[in-house]
């Protein structure tokens, strides 16, 4: 994966140096309060090294994001193959993000996103990029909404195998982007 600069941010593909905070992000409370799982540190370590082949393999992924100016890593952000979504499952790419607690609020996962927005529809030339979230996991539908997806409230699901008493995890929402609707959106380069 060719690093991905913005303002703010480089993304690029995971490094062994990137294993501890893969793991708290992974098995942070506060970051993972929408997921049914948490990774300890070997799960963390499994997942870590099947993410950086795919990226490897395909040229993008859920790669790490850092703070440019620091080079500290903060979670990750990227497009990769879907096949979690109903109605979607051959040709679906999802956006998504994960990033540790201290770095919410400060715009980085709609900075990482767009970035990621543009090389899915410029570089890979898709023709519509997903993303999914638990139903009241609303920071990630804000930032949904922000990087300029929609709603498309037909799609809503459950979540399958979630079980009864996590049963407020199951519902999901899908938002969808179409490279129409985010070229309208983007500023004029010329101007």
């Amino acid at each position: 994966m060719t690093p991905i600069e913005t303002d703010r941010l480089i993304l690029r593909n995971w490094v062994d140096s990137d294993r501890a905070l893969f793991h708290e992000i992974n098995s942070d409370e506060a970051v993972m309060r929408f997921f049914e799982f948490r990774r300890n540190r070997a799960e963390a370590d499994a997942k870590m090294d099947e993410i950086r082949a795919e990226i490897d393999e395909l040229g993008y992924g859920f790669g790490a994001v850092t703070v440019k100016a620091t080079g500290e890593p903060i979670g990750f952000a990227g497009i990769r193959p879907c096949s979690s979504l109903p109605h979607y499952a051959e040709q679906c790419v999802e956006i998504g993000w994960r990033l540790v607690e201290r770095s919410w609020r400060k715009g980085y996962a709609s900075e990482a996103a767009q970035a990621w927005l543009r090389y899915g529809f410029e570089t890979l030339r898709l023709g519509e990029i997903m993303s999914y979230a638990v139903h009241d996991n609303h920071a990630s539908t804000g930032v949904m909404r922000k990087i300029g997806m929609q709603a498309l409230p037909e799609y809503t699901f459950d979540y399958p195998g979630i079980p009864d008493e996590l049963s407020h995890l199951r519902r999901c929402v899908v938002y969808r982007i179409t490279r129409e609707e985010w070229a309208e959106r983007r500023p004029d380069p010329a101007s």
